[in-house]
């Protein structure tokens, strides 16, 4: 018995849902899905209401922004089912074995699984190229090495997890932006929970600008940031976090910070251009996160 469900914000889901619903019906297992809406233009509500009429579907509505973290609370909530099966509005499943692959999972001794994500060979238009050429080389990732370090690349757009393990990690989580999906790994590994990956991934559609793609990955480094001055997070496997702990037990934090404030406009210059540099994103990621700790302690 699964619960599958669905944030939505300004996407079309009628395609997802649709082929999500045909592999369910085959699988013969007890199942709802679950799309909320949190406050998307209109023309969006329209087109998704049609969920509607798929049997065991029901699209719900917010009446203000809550954000990722509190939508997906609220699907939790609605849920009727022991398993719930988490995806972003904009993926597909790659192969119609998906929902099996994770039903033969359920008997198994595991309290969250996650598939994975993939990108379409083709790149995209040169002002989307730094999102796909960042997804293929840091998200696209063979579950054997996901399983290496089990807590570090938790992708919240394609995951099952028990109800009650979702319930008691997510509480944890007060504030919304973000960046999040990494204290949500940080809190599954602190509180032990069983993880496992598996080869079931769902493409990636909904590639944004490099713009807005380099926007949320400043807005992850700010959210990570302050998790760690507010001694959030005890335990993780985040490379970035664990990076910038190590320039700072040996001050070089200062050095990175200054190669923001000296650089920081040449660097997005080429993450912004139609040849993208991922090993250049990565300088950036953490002279951006130094800098801005070094701002925070001087205001």
């Amino acid at each position: 018995m699964i619960s599958v469900l669905i944030p939505v914000y300004n996407y079309t889901i009628v395609a997802l849902v649709k082929d999500l619903h045909q592999q369910l019906m085959s699988s013969k297992l007890a199942f709802e899905i679950i799309a909320w809406d949190d406050f998307s233009e209109n023309q969006f509500i329209i087109e998704n209401s049609k969920i509607n009429d798929f049997s065991h579907t029901h699209f719900e509505k917010s009446d203000k922004n809550y954000g990722r973290t509190q939508t997906r609370q609220l699907l939790s909530n609605k849920a009727k089912y022991e398993w719930l099966l988490f995806l972003d509005a904009d993926v597909m499943p790659e192969n119609s074995e998906y929902i099996q692959n994770y039903v033969n999972l359920m008997p198994k001794n595991f309290q969250a699984v996650y598939g994975g994500f993939s990108y379409a060979p083709t790149p995209p238009e040169a002002v989307r190229i730094l999102r796909w050429k960042y997804g293929r080389s840091k998200e696209a990732i063979d579950a054997n090495s996901r399983n290496e370090k089990p807590y570090k690349i938790v992708i919240s757009a394609n995951f099952m997890i028990k109800k009650s393990i979702f319930n008691f990690i997510n509480s944890d989580i007060t504030d919304s932006g973000y960046g999040y999906d990494n204290y949500f790994g940080a809190l599954l590994k602190q509180h032990k929970i069983t993880v496992f990956h598996v080869n079931n991934p769902v493409r990636h559609l909904g590639i944004e600008s490099s713009a807005t793609f380099l926007h949320k990955k400043e807005a992850a480094a700010n959210t990570l940031l302050k998790l760690f001055q507010n001694d959030k997070i005890k335990e993780h496997e985040n490379d970035l976090l664990s990076f910038f702990i190590r320039l700072k037990k040996f001050r070089l934090h200062y050095f990175f910070s200054y190669l923001y404030d000296a650089f920081g406009s040449a660097m997005r210059k080429n993450l912004l251009s139609e040849n993208p540099s991922i090993p250049l994103m990565q300088l950036y990621r953490i002279s951006y996160m130094c800098y801005k700790f070094n701002i925070n302690r001087n205001t």
